[in-house]
């Protein structure tokens, strides 16, 4: 999943021509743009490289290692030990509109 899809009306205005302006300083709106990410750009059950989750960030935002330590952080995605995999942790958030669960 390299492109993200639209947005949710709720996260709309973070977003300019498909790219993200700013990364929230607000901790609740930043975890609804995270768990956005994670939902549109990694899919679930598969493995990534830093390479892949930083080129998948980079299409929304320059500052991919900001987003993936946040990804990291809120437990959207998780790491390695060694940092050699990344994946999307098996959570949905309910709270972001448009969203529902895996299937």
């Amino acid at each position: 999943m390299s492109q993200t899809a639209m947005p949710p009306r709720a996260l709309a205005d973070l977003f300019s021509g498909g790219r993200l302006t700013a990364i929230p300083r607000k901790t609740a709106r930043r975890e609804q743009l995270l768990a956005y990410l994670a939902e549109t750009l990694f899919a679930g059950g598969r493995a990534y490289t830093e390479p892949e989750v930083n080129d998948a960030l980079r299409t929304v935002h320059e500052d991919c290692s900001a987003l993936r330590r946040y990804l990291i952080t809120s437990g959207l995605l998780t790491r390695t030990r060694d940092g050699s995999s990344y994946r999307r942790a098996d959570v949905v958030d309910s709270t972001i509109p448009g969203t529902s669960p895996a299937a």
